[in-house]
C-alpha cells in the first residue's frame, strides 16, 4: 500500500475541522455485519431487515459506502439488498475486512478545509471500547484503507511513550464526540477520561488533541452516559446538536428509572455551559424510550442515536408508546428534512443503533 498519503501536519493548523453532521455529505459509511461479534447468527437474521431499511433510507439522498469483509460477504450483502429493492446505483460495497459493524467508532473522521476546498482523514487509534471485544485489528485499519480509496491525506495522532522512536496512537471513537460545526465539541468524562482509553494522557492533553485534530476551540464535558452503554458513556446516546447552539438532550421523567440520576446530572451540566460566543445552550428534552431488555439486561436504547443525512433524519424506534412523541420532537428541530423512524429493537441488541453504525463523509 502506498504510504505517501500519511502526513504529520496538525489539521487545525492547516485550517481543517470536523463539520457538523448536518453539513452536506458525499456519502455515509457503514461496515456490513458478518460475524457474531455483536449479534448471534439468529439475532443477526432478525436485525437485517431494519439494517437494510436503514441503508435504503440513507440512499434516498446520498451514496452509501459499505466496508464488506470479503467476496462472500459482498455477494451476500448484494443479494439481500437487491431482494429488498435497494437502489444499487447509490450503494458501493468495498472489500475492506472488518471485525465488527460499528463504523461510527472505527471508521474515518473526515475533516474539511472549505477555503482550500480540501479534505483529509484523522486516523485515530481504536481498541474496541477499552479492549472489551478483541480482536479489533481489522477495524483499526479502516480509516487508512478509506483514505487510500478516496486518495486523501491522513494524520495519525500519537504520543511518545519511551523515547522518540516509540509512540502510542491516541484512542478516539466517533460516538464519543458531538460537534456544532462552530468550534465546539461535546463529550463525556466517563468515556474519554477512562483509563482503558488513554491512561497516559491528562484531561488537558486530551483537550489539546481534540483541538489539534478536530479543529475545535472549545471542549464541553458531561459526566456520564446511559445504563447499558458498553462504550462507557458515548455522547451520541445522550446529547446531540441540532444547530450551532441547540441540543436535543435525552431526558427521563421517571425518578425510579435507573437512568434518571445520570440524565438529570447531564441536564444540570448543560444548563451551566456557555458557547464560544457566550450564549447558553438551548436545550430541548428528548424522552427516553421505555426500557428495552434482553436476558435480564437493559440495552442502551435511546432516540438520540439518530443519523442526519442530506435529506432525512433516521431515528431508532423501540415499539414503544413514546416513539411518535420522539419523532415529533425531532421533526420540529429539522423542518427541512424527512423524519424516518425505523424499528431498532433487534439492532440495539448489539448495544448500539443507527448513529453507532454509520459515519458521514462530508463534501467540501
Amino acid at each position: 500500500m502506498n504510504t505517501s498519503l500519511e502526513t504529520t501536519l496538525i489539521p487545525a493548523q492547516a485550517g481543517f475541522f470536523f463539520p457538523a453532521e448536518w453539513h452536506p455529505h458525499t456519502a455515509t459509511w457503514l461496515s456490513w455485519p458478518h460475524t457474531e461479534a455483536s449479534w448471534t447468527s439468529e439475532r443477526q437474521e432478525l436485525m437485517f431487515p431494519a439494517y437494510i431499511d436503514f441503508i435504503k433510507a440513507i440512499s434516498e439522498s446520498e451514496q452509501v459506502c459499505i466496508n464488506a469483509h470479503n467476496d462472500t460477504v459482498i455477494q451476500d450483502a448484494t443479494l439481500r439488498l437487491v431482494a429488498a429493492g435497494a437502489n444499487m446505483s447509490r450503494i458501493t460495497l468495498l472489500p475492506n475486512p472488518t471485525n465488527d459493524s460499528w463504523c461510527r467508532d472505527h471508521g474515518p473522521a473526515f475533516l474539511i478545509n472549505p477555503q482550500k476546498k480540501e479534505r483529509m482523514i484523522v486516523n485515530w487509534g481504536y481498541n474496541a471500547w477499552g479492549g472489551k471485544y478483541p480482536p479489533y485489528d481489522l477495524d483499526d485499519q479502516i480509516p487508512v484503507k478509506i483514505a487510500h480509496y478516496r486518495n486523501l491525506y491522513y494524520a495519525t495522532p500519537a504520543v511518545s511513550t519511551e523515547g522518540a522512536a516509540s509512540t502510542t496512537n491516541i484512542i478516539m471513537e466517533g460516538g464519543s464526540v458531538e460537534f456544532n460545526g462552530a468550534g465546539t465539541v461535546l463529550t463525556s468524562r466517563a468515556c474519554l477520561l477512562n483509563q482503558n482509553r488513554n491512561a497516559h494522557l491528562t484531561q488537558a492533553q486530551i483537550e489539546q488533541y481534540l483541538s489539534d485534530y478536530y479543529g475545535v476551540q472549545q471542549v464541553l464535558w458531561v459526566e456520564e452516559g446511559i445504563v447499558g452503554d458498553d462504550t462507557d458513556g458515548h455522547i451520541d446516546d445522550t446529547v446531540r446538536f441540532v444547530n450551532e447552539d441547540t441540543v436535543l438532550a435525552a431526558y427521563e421523567s421517571n425518578p425510579n428509572d435507573a437512568n434518571y440520576p445520570f440524565l438529570q446530572e447531564i441536564h444540570r451540566e448543560l444548563r451551566a455551559m456557555r458557547l464560544l460566543n457566550g450564549k447558553p445552550l438551548t436545550i430541548i428534552e428528548l424522552p427516553m424510550p421505555d426500557p428495552v431488555m434482553s436476558d435480564g439486561l437493559r440495552l442502551p436504547a435511546s432516540y438520540a442515536n439518530f443519523l442526519i443525512t442530506n435529506g432525512a433524519v433516521i431515528v431508532p424506534t423501540f415499539r414503544c408508546a413514546k416513539d411518535q412523541l420522539a419523532l415529533d420532537i425531532i421533526e420540529k428541530c429539522f423542518p427541512n428534512r424527512k423524519i424516518i423512524g425505523i424499528d431498532s429493537t433487534d439492532i440495539v441488541w448489539g448495544l448500539g443503533s443507527f448513529h453507532c453504525l454509520s459515519q458521514q463523509e462530508p463534501s467540501i
